[in-house]
């Protein structure tokens, strides 16, 4: 209460003074956020200002009836996007996948991507060029999950995908860089690869986003890519969110109808902080943060401009970036090595130890590679199946989730974002039916398990 009395006292000391060059001169009122204030009220407030969170918001305004009529906040921790699962992400866009819910959403992105100026392009300004390069993916598949890869090639051309099985003969015949020992089948699917951006962070909103508002906010109660601690939403007509201000003490209560939860790796811990009490917080969000490493070498020899993302049967994976010698990739650890994900650290020698024996044995002219530079990012991961959860909390009607993706966040935030302001909107899918991917599978224990995890 002090704080918010003393927020109220700066800016009527604001309100009062003359306009000055920059702002209101630079003497400042003790306590007051240097950065812009979020609204009073709004009608949603997304929390989590990644590609998931933009994408939400952007399809809320693209599909309204009435024209600027919603206010739509999103509320990020991390206005330098630095720490951010969207910019440290492989960037890879497949439509392999198991489950057909995954292969239409990534449909959907890849179109989305591919006609990105039709959505987000501005009058009277220079194209969108996100260097959207169609490169594909392989799969390759020892002999024992060898009949699970044809089935879901079969399963992904029923949904329309265009993917080639190959044998190890025709592998190696369109790929002579690749030693084909213990692949069985390999699947080859043209995809398409986009670099890991914000879209929406770089280019000015087109006129029907121009209500949505972004304020970049810290949150040190809450867990590091948070943007601030839910409270008051018991009420089932309103959504009071506590947004803690930037160098400040002060919390801005925003009054809004519908909070939509797209914090990603954070999206579980933020529902705690919420502070939902007794059967309204079971079950509780299985979605927890997993640090993954990314490595970038130089190899001269290495597969030129026709490489795709190449998924090891060991599991190791790689991309070519750019087209002098570049590549990207990495290797999920096992359960048992999984890396604390208190901070974004490297573990050089897991690249030494675990990445690159692999990748040079399938790939030998990366026997002799130099290492450029590492980074490590979070997956959104869901321990229940390693699958989004979409949708109305089960017993909140105006609290909504779009968060543990596991690592197809940037994949499958085009269609993710239409589908929940769909059911925002509308009160129902009407592009794609993604009624599997809510919240009841968790309350029912029934998984959906995708077998094309990376």
């Amino acid at each position: 209460e002090l704080g918010q009395g003393l927020g109220r006292l700066a800016q009527a000391l604001k309100d009062q003074l003359p306009a000055a060059e920059g702002g209101w001169g630079r003497w400042r009122p003790p306590g007051l956020p240097p950065g812009p204030r979020p609204p009073d009220e709004a009608d949603v407030v997304v929390v989590g200002g990644g590609v998931v969170g933009w994408s939400v918001a952007f399809w809320l305004k693209a599909l309204e009836n009435r024209r600027h009529g919603m206010r739509v906040l999103v509320v990020e921790r991390d206005p330098t996007y630095s720490q951010a699962s969207t910019v440290l992400s492989v960037g890879g866009i497949r439509q392999q996948f198991s489950l057909p819910e995954n292969i239409q959403m990534s449909r959907f992105s890849a179109f989305f991507l591919r006609n990105i100026n039709d959505h987000l392009g501005v009058l009277n300004e220079p194209p969108i060029d996100i260097q959207f390069q169609p490169s594909g993916y392989l799969f390759l598949a020892p002999p024992e999950r060898a009949a699970g890869l044809e089935a879901s090639i079969q399963l992904q051309r029923e949904e329309g995908a265009q993917v080639a099985l190959l044998s190890p003969t025709q592998l190696k015949a369109k790929f002579p860089w690749i030693d084909t020992e213990g692949v069985a089948v390999a699947s080859y699917g043209k995809g398409a690869r986009a670099p890991p951006v914000t879209i929406l962070h770089h280019h000015q909103p087109n006129p029907s986003t121009a209500r949505i508002r972004c304020v970049h906010v810290s949150a040190p109660v809450s867990p590091p890519g948070t943007g601030g601690v839910l409270t008051g939403v018991l009420d089932p007509s309103s959504v009071s969110s506590q947004v803690h201000m930037p160098d400040s003490r002060e919390y801005q209560p925003v009054t809004c109808a519908i909070v939509v939860n797209a914090a990603g790796a954070w999206a579980g811990e933020l529902l705690g902080a919420a502070g939902l009490p007794g059967q309204l917080g079971q079950p509780p969000l299985p979605i927890q943060p997993r640090k993954r490493y990314v490595f970038s070498w130089h190899c001269p020899d290495g597969p030129g401009f026709s490489c795709p993302l190449l998924v090891d049967t060991t599991g190791a994976y790689f991309r070519r970036d750019g087209i002098a010698g570049n590549y990207l990739g990495g290797l999920s650890p096992t359960e048992e090595e999984e890396p604390d994900p208190g901070d974004l650290s490297v573990d050089h020698a897991f690249f030494q130890e675990q990445v690159w024996p692999r990748l040079a044995r399938r790939i030998p002219a990366f026997a002799s590679l130099r290492v450029c530079g590492s980074w490590a990012g979070y997956y959104d991961y869901n321990t229940f199946d390693q699958n989004g959860v979409l949708g109305p909390h089960p017993k909140l009607d105006n609290l909504f989730l779009a968060a543990g993706f596991s690592g197809h966040g940037l994949q499958h935030a085009p269609a993710a974002g239409r589908a929940v302001a769909e059911l925002v909107l509308r009160g129902h899918y009407e592009s794609l039916d993604l009624r599997r991917l809510g919240w009841q599978r968790l309350e029912e224990g029934t998984r959906l398990d995708e077998g094309g995890v990376v």
